[in-house]
This record gives structure tokens, C-alpha cells and sequence, in this order.
């Protein structure tokens, strides 16, 4: 089987990764700018930005070795909610995240030489309505700080979350039921 490189930094696509029965692959880490056309829809979006981290992935890998990319963001109303600056900023994104529902949208690419597939999931998250006190607790675990959206609900984060419809593994960053589908044409099967 060729080679697999998780072109990302994210410590939860590699434990996702590694869930999916992929236990040898690399990690290379692309220098790209997350900017994006305007106009685009959620998934539009995502799926650009996986496209040219793969496209920045290229230099870093050879054209038989098989790539993932993925990019995910949190939607509100269709305005997008990066990682928060700082706790105010994160406690200004939980607020208006509580007792409403939002999706969380990741564009994934798989790629070996001129072979590209790109791919999105989207999943609907709901919160439960929650104190000011509970999201500056939340806020003081540190948890938020470095996720879209401010939280993690792989983590404490799922307090907060009511439930979901869709892919709860997308909600961590990395679709793996696609992404295993994505993976059958370049050989790659998880089960076997």
C-alpha cells in the first residue's frame, strides 16, 4: 500500500486517523493562508481551502504517496466563527452559539499524482441553553481557545451540546466514514 500523509497539524485528525485503522502514515504540515473567495457557500468553502492545502501538500510529498487534507469551520447563521482571539472573544462565540443550532462544515481531499478528489460533510449541532458562569468555566479549562467555533466536544465542550444530526466524528475535523469511502479507489480499506 503507498505511503499516507495527514497534511495537518490537528492532534485530532491523527487520533482519527489512527481510530480508522490507519496506524502508518505521516504527519507534514503545509505552510497555507485559510482565505477564500467571497460568495462561497459553507461547504464551497471548506472545500476550496482542503484544495489548496493539498495543491501546498504537493511540495512536501511525492506524487505516490497518498494525501489528506481536511479544513473545518463552524457556520452561525451562515457568518463563520474561527478560533477565538482571546477569552472574550470566546465567551462572545459561546454566547451566541447557546440554546441555538449551528453546522459544522469539513472539506476533505485525498490526493496521490494527478488523482484529486475532494469532498465535504456537514453536521448540525445544537446547544443547550447555558449560563454565563458555565461558559466562563468552560472558558477557563482553556479547551475553547485553540477550535473553531470555541469548543470541543470530544472534550468538555459536550456538556454544552444538546445533539446532533449528522456525523459526530466531523465535528472533530475529520469525516471518517467519507473519508474511508474517499480512500477505496487509491486501495485503502479500513476494514481489511
Amino acid at each position: 500500500m503507498a505511503k499516507i500523509v495527514l497534511a495537518s497539524g490537528s492532534p485530532r485528525r491523527r487520533e482519527l486517523l489512527t481510530r480508522m485503522g490507519i496506524a502508518d502514515f505521516d504527519v507534514r504540515v503545509p505552510e497555507t493562508e485559510e482565505t477564500y473567495p467571497p460568495n462561497l457557500s459553507p461547504r464551497e468553502t471548506v472545500e476550496y481551502i482542503s484544495r489548496e492545502k493539498a495543491r501546498a501538500a504537493a511540495s512536501l510529498c511525492r506524487p505516490d504517496e497518498i494525501v489528506i487534507t481536511a479544513d473545518t469551520m463552524v457556520f452561525l447563521d451562515g457568518a463563520r466563527l474561527g478560533k477565538p482571539r482571546d477569552e472574550a472573544h470566546a465567551l462572545e462565540m459561546l454566547t451566541a452559539l447557546q440554546g441555538r443550532r449551528h453546522t459544522v462544515c469539513t472539506g476533505v481531499t485525498v490526493c496521490r499524482g494527478d488523482y484529486r478528489d475532494t469532498q465535504s460533510e456537514e453536521t448540525e449541532v445544537f446547544f443547550r441553553p447555558a449560563t454565563e458562569q458555565e461558559l466562563r468555566a468552560y472558558i477557563r479549562t482553556g479547551e475553547p481557545m485553540d477550535k473553531a467555533g470555541a469548543y470541543g466536544i470530544q472534550g468538555r465542550g459536550a456538556l454544552l451540546v444538546e445533539k446532533i444530526h449528522g456525523d459526530f466524528f466531523n465535528v472533530m475535523g475529520l469525516p471518517v466514514l467519507r473519508l474511508s469511502r474517499m480512500l477505496l479507489p487509491l486501495g485503502v480499506h479500513c476494514l481489511d
